[in-house]
C-alpha cells in the first residue's frame, strides 16, 4: 500500500481521501459558469446585487447570475467537491482554495475577443493568461509535478458563444452588416479551435465544451427578435444549431489531432429547449416570462431590488433574469451535462 501511495501524486491522493471524483475542476467562458469574476470590473455586466443570490448560501449575492446555484456548482457538488471553485479575482483565491481549481469565467465574454472588449469584461484570452498565473501560484504550493498532475486530471470545462451573439452580432450593425451568420460562426470555431489547442499545449488533457443554448427561446431575445411574438425566434434558434454543429465537427477533429485528449461536447441545447418546450413535465409553471422584473429583458443592472414584479418563488420559472436559468432549471440542466460528460471523470 506504500509503494501504491508513493506512485501516486500528493494532489491526487488528496482528491482522493476527500471523496472527488477529480482532483480540479476549471471553468472558463461568459455569464453561464460566471461565479463573481466581474464584480470589481468597471462594467454594467455583473450582478453582485439583489435580488441576485437570494436563494443562494445566507441569501447572499456573489456575482452568478441566477437566484441560487449555477449548474457548475450543482456539477462540482455531484462530483464530491465540498466548496465551490472560487473566482479567481477573489479574494477566496489563494492558498489550499487553489488546489480544487478556479473560475476564470468572465459575463459578457466570447469566443470573439472583441465581445469582452466592448463590456470591459475578461476576454478568453485574458482568461488564459489568469490560467497560466494560476498554475505559477500552484507550483509555488505543491511543485512542478503535482500542479502538472492537477492541470491534466482536473476538468476544464468551457461555456461561450452565446454573448458573441445575443449581446453583440445580432445588435451590432458593424458586424451584421459585414458577415453572415454562418461566417461569424466560423469565426468563433477558429477561436475555440485556438483555445483548445492552448490549454492542451498548458497540459489539459479532459475537457468539457458546452453547446450555444436555443438563444431565440431566452425571454430578452424574444423581446428583441420576436416581433411581438411569444415563440421562440426560430432564426436565432437555426444559427445557434449551425454553430453546434460546427463545434461538433471541430471537436472531433481535435481529438483526432491529440491522441491524448479528452474533448466532450456538453449539449446544453437540447437539455434547455426540452425544459422549455415542456415545462409541466419539468415542474415548471413560466416559460415566456424570467422571475426578476417584468421577466422579459431584464438583466444585470436592470434586475435590482427595485425591479417591479419579481417573483416569490422562482422554482416555478425556467428563466431566473431574461438570459440566466433559474436554480431550479439549473439543477435539471446538470444532471444532463453530468450525465454526457461521465466520460471526463474515467481513468
Amino acid at each position: 500500500m506504500k509503494f501504491v501511495a508513493l506512485l501516486i501524486p500528493f494532489a491526487i491522493l488528496l482528491s482522493m481521501v476527500k471523496g472527488q471524483l477529480v482532483p480540479a475542476m476549471f471553468i472558463f467562458g461568459d455569464s453561464i459558469v460566471d461565479v463573481g469574476n466581474n464584480n470589481d470590473l468597471v462594467t454594467l455586466v455583473k450582478a453582485n446585487f439583489p435580488p441576485y443570490g437570494r436563494d443562494f448560501a445566507h441569501h447572499e449575492p456573489t456575482g452568478r447570475f441566477c437566484n441560487g446555484k449555477l449548474a457548475i456548482d450543482i456539477i462540482a457538488e455531484g462530483l464530491g467537491f465540498t466548496d465551490h471553485q472560487p473566482a479567481y479575482m477573489s479574494d477566496k483565491a489563494n492558498g489550499e482554495m487553489l488546489l480544487i481549481g478556479v473560475n476564470f469565467a468572465s459575463a459578457a465574454s466570447g469566443y470573439y475577443n472583441a465581445t469582452a472588449i466592448l463590456y470591459n469584461t475578461f476576454s478568453l484570452s485574458q482568461q488564459l493568461e489568469n490560467y497560466k498565473d494560476y498554475k505559477n501560484k500552484l507550483t509555488a504550493i505543491t511543485g512542478k509535478s503535482n500542479t502538472s498532475s492537477v492541470i491534466s486530471n482536473g476538468i476544464h470545462l468551457i461555456s461561450s458563444g452565446s454573448s458573441d451573439f445575443l449581446q453583440n452580432y445580432y445588435i451590432n450593425p458593424l458586424l451584421f452588416t459585414s458577415y453572415t451568420p454562418n461566417m461569424f460562426s466560423d469565426i468563433l470555431i477558429e477561436s475555440y479551435d485556438n483555445f483548445i489547442q492552448n490549454l492542451y499545449e498548458l497540459g489539459a488533457r479532459r475537457i468539457g465544451v458546452t453547446t450555444l443554448p436555443p438563444l431565440g427561446c431566452l425571454p430578452a431575445a424574444i423581446t428583441a427578435f420576436g416581433h411581438g411574438s411569444n415563440q421562440c425566434v426560430a432564426r436565432l434558434n437555426n444559427n445557434a444549431i449551425s454553430f453546434n454543429n460546427k463545434l461538433n465537427h471541430r471537436s472531433q477533429r481535435l481529438k483526432r489531432r491529440f491522441s491524448k485528449l479528452k474533448l466532450v461536447v456538453l449539449d446544453i441545447y437540447s437539455a434547455l429547449y426540452t425544459i422549455i418546450t415542456k415545462p409541466d413535465e419539468n415542474g415548471f409553471a413560466e416559460v415566456r416570462r424570467a422571475c426578476c422584473g417584468t421577466g422579459l429583458l431584464e438583466t444585470s443592472i436592470l434586475c435590482n431590488q427595485h425591479s417591479i414584479g419579481t417573483c416569490s418563488n422562482a422554482s416555478q420559472y425556467v428563466f431566473w433574469d431574461s438570459f440566466h436559468p433559474t436554480e431550479a432549471a439549473n439543477k435539471i440542466l446538470a444532471t444532463n451535462l453530468s450525465n454526457s460528460g461521465s466520460s471526463l471523470i474515467q481513468p
